[in-house]
């Protein structure tokens, strides 16, 4: 895999069709950025208790120029999308964590809330501010389910990747919950453990694991077999405040407010790196006392070998795993979310404008041995491998020990 020095390139710039209202506090952010799972669809907390779903990709106008969306599209860009129309879900509260599933194809006999019989499909849940989670049907926009529970703002949400309809919230309450909509959306467990505001869930690919960051410097990791503790993962220096699992799950990421990214292997919780963000002089105001390379959110690439992070001071970074510094970097103020397209080649942003950014991010053909590690990480843990009667470099290759 060779990095590419490309930097990332602004192909969209969407914003709120609606004008800011100034009587409201803290509700005009895009606080959380969201592709379904097959690249069909984009999700984005637009302010203002506001869901705006786009079917992707965007039209050709929309990615040659940055644009502005009203809240009505036209008839002939609805014509011009075929079945799929752009939508908007009233929400009634602030909308802070977003999270897509694809719903199991009903078979005849059943009843089924979301689908009818023999056709897939797919929802989306709402994190609001009142600590409600709302579940939606993307293709009619029809409300499923409202999930009651949590008793502050739901921060952020992680459907389990296997498509049992597992979610897992996160809220300010302190707790995560675990919820199956396939049983009409009955809570399951509560986790407690975290003594802050919990801001980021993550379940592993595998569905075997979950973390949560919360405004501590140690996150959390939880069996998502025995819903239980396995393990404090302590060395940051301030608040965690992102996470996520590379997509073999042999990798945990976490961003913290302390500038550092951390990469674990989260089953034997040791510390395999540390990405440091320095701030670029051309791009950072220091008449301010901000500490302005406080991060806001790490993810990783979907073949796994790039991070995309984005900070306090300005700038979108994009990581190459094996390297230290950052390959590409690309300006943007008040950035609060990042998310990569499914399939690669793009990253999307939120801010605190309420805008979302689309930019190009490195495309890269993975390397055969790439290809091997992943295939045989995702279903053989770190220790699995250790025991495995292979030579030490390979063992150290296998579980991310060659950097």
């Amino acid at each position: 895999m060779k990095p590419s020095g490309e930097e990332p390139v602004l192909l969209a710039e969407l914003k709120p069709g609606r004008p800011q209202r100034y009587d409201w506090k803290s509700s005009c952010e895009t606080w959380s950025v969201a592709f379904s799972p097959d690249g069909a669809w984009f999700a984005w907390s637009q302010g203002h208790c506001v869901v705006k779903l786009i079917p992707w990709p965007l039209e050709e106008a929309e990615l040659c120029k940055t644009s502005e969306r009203k809240s009505r599209g036209s008839k002939a860009e609805a014509r011009s999308r075929g079945v799929a129309k752009e939508k908007t879900l009233e929400c009634g509260q602030i909308v802070w964590g977003l999270a897509f599933s694809a719903w199991p194809v009903a078979e005849a006999g059943e009843t089924d809330p979301a689908c009818a019989v023999g056709l897939p499909c797919l929802i989306l849940a709402t994190g609001l501010n009142d600590g409600q989670i709302k579940v939606w049907e993307v293709q009619t926009g029809h409300l499923l389910f409202s999930l009651l529970g949590h008793q502050d703002v739901v921060r952020d949400l992680s459907f389990a990747p296997n498509g049992s309809l597992i979610l897992v919230s996160a809220s300010r309450d302190k707790t995560l919950r675990v919820w199956d909509l396939s049983r009409d959306g009955r809570q399951v467990q509560v986790l407690s453990g975290h003594v802050q505001w919990v801001y980021c869930c993550s379940i592993s690919p595998d569905c075997s694991m979950l973390c949560s960051a919360a405004g501590e410097k140690s996150a959390l990791l939880w069996s998502m077999r025995s819903y239980t503790l396995i393990r404090r993962l302590e060395g940051h220096q301030s608040s965690v405040v992102s996470c996520d699992f590379s997509p073999d799950s042999a990798l945990l990421v976490t961003a913290s407010y302390d500038a550092c990214v951390i990469m674990w292997d989260p089953y034997t919780g040791e510390q395999l790196r540390t990405l440091r963000h320095v701030p670029l002089h051309s791009a950072v105001d220091y008449s301010s006392e901000v500490h302005t390379s406080s991060l806001r959110s790490v993810c990783f690439s979907p073949e796994g070998l790039y991070l995309a992070t984005v900070a306090d001071d300005r700038l979108l970074r994009i990581w190459a795993l094996e390297l230290r510094s950052p390959v590409a970097f690309a300006p943007m103020t008040n950035g609060l979310c990042c998310m990569y397209f499914p399939h690669g080649g793009f990253i999307a942003t939120g801010t605190r404008d309420g805008h979302v950014q689309f930019w190009t991010a490195p495309r890269v053909l993975s390397s055969l041995k790439h290809l091997c590690r992943k295939a045989l990480r995702t279903f053989l843990t770190t220790y699995q491998v250790l025991a495995l009667p292979i030579p030490r470099k390979l063992k150290e290759f296998l579980t991310y020990r060659t950097f």
